[in-house]
């Protein structure tokens, strides 16, 4: 298996951008319904009326506000938490009336934030990017999970390969501007492939799953859930952002990063940190959840996400769930590779300062060990 994205100016372009980048980042199911675990709420989350007095349960700092509506995507890579935290009450534990709204789309959310009806929310890392270098106030406030390992490679049932080389002069399905092409590009540098001899054919990830059974290209790059059910109609793991099964390289590798985050608007931000800080409290407990109790939450997200518990399984296992901001998420949210690979596909014009999309400080105060 990622990442995706003045007003007056920036919306038009964003819609575009975000389409681009977040949709290869990680897309989320095909389709353009929103829905959520429980009824939208008809105030919007800046102007609920804050809270009188602090929880008595958890004796955190008074809320400025209760009731909060957090946009995700119904995807493993991006909402496995939120879900988790709505559903074991993690939420209600810290005094909040979270509606957890999931659209289809991942693309969506770009749009939103950029037009003020997802004030917080939970996409990518390199769609907070796109849309600060586009003029839109946005901040990351802690990251969820590493899912380059769902950012893959998926040879055809034919694909027999001596060396990584032998992908020269083969067709690769692949969606136009796809974030998965990162880890091509690295593999090859690495490798010693010449990734200019590869033919790249424009396929949604759906259609190339197809192409790849009937024998009409010869491996796909996409994202999950299209790497597993691709694997499951008959194709071979050739290797993802953070593992390969090539014949020279077998096992760990970095050759993406991209991580799911959490961000909130400038606005929502300087207005409600003690609300915010209680959100990553209960997606602390989730994430502890998840990776304490795997099979647990598989069945809990399994019927939510649409997906079988074998899939969900599979899928889940190529993620790394995780709330520290470490070396990795860091480098991959401002390293001069992902830069270079943005301003490449023409997604930002200019590289923003860290600073300017990025602000971690609440993060640290619930929990010093997850942000420097």
């Amino acid at each position: 298996m990622v990442k995706k994205k003045e007003r007056k100016f920036g919306l038009s372009l964003i819609a575009s951008l975000i389409l681009t980048v977040t949709l290869t980042a990680c897309g989320g199911n095909a389709g353009s319904s929103s829905g959520g675990n429980t009824p939208a709420s008809s105030e919007s989350p800046a102007s609920a009326a804050p809270t009188e007095s602090a929880s008595a349960e958890t004796g955190a700092p008074e809320l400025e506000t209760t009731k909060v509506t957090l946009v995700g995507v119904r995807d493993a890579q991006i909402s496995s938490q939120q879900i988790i935290a709505d559903k074991l009450g993690y939420f209600k534990e810290e005094g909040l009336d979270v509606t957890s709204q999931l659209i289809e789309s991942g693309p969506d959310i770009g749009p939103m934030v950029s037009g003020g009806s997802a004030p917080i929310s939970i996409q990518t890392n390199f769609m907070d990017i796109i849309l600060k270098s586009n003029g839109i106030g946005v901040k990351i406030v802690a990251p969820l999970a590493q899912i380059a390992g769902t950012q893959a490679v998926v040879g055809g049932k034919d694909l027999v390969l001596e060396s990584a080389k032998d992908l020269e002069g083969k067709t690769i399905g692949i969606p136009s501007g796809a974030d998965v092409k990162i880890a091509i590009d690295n593999m090859a540098k690495e490798l010693g492939v010449d990734a200019s001899k590869i033919k790249y054919v424009n396929l949604a990830p759906s259609d190339a799953v197809v192409a790849l059974e009937k024998g009409d290209i010869d491996a796909m790059a996409a994202w999950e859930p299209f790497i597993t059910k691709a694997i499951n109609a008959g194709g071979h793991f050739l290797f993802s952002g953070t593992k390969s099964e090539l014949p020279e390289k077998q096992g760990d590798v970095n050759w993406m990063s991209v991580h799911t985050t959490i961000q909130a608007t400038d606005d929502y931000l300087a207005k409600n940190p003690n609300t915010i800080k209680a959100i990553l409290r209960a997606l602390n407990k989730a994430t502890a959840y998840i990776n304490d109790n795997r099979e647990e939450a598989v069945k809990l997200l399994a019927p939510e996400l649409h997906l079988t518990e074998a899939e969900l399984t599979d899928i889940m296992s190529r993620n790394v769930y995780t709330m520290e901001a470490g070396d990795t998420f860091l480098n991959g949210s401002n390293g001069q590779g992902v830069m270079d690979y943005l301003l490449s596909t023409g997604n930002i014009q200019s590289v923003p300062e860290v600073s300017s999309y990025m602000d971690l400080s609440l993060l640290k105060e619930i929990d010093s060990s997850l942000a420097p």
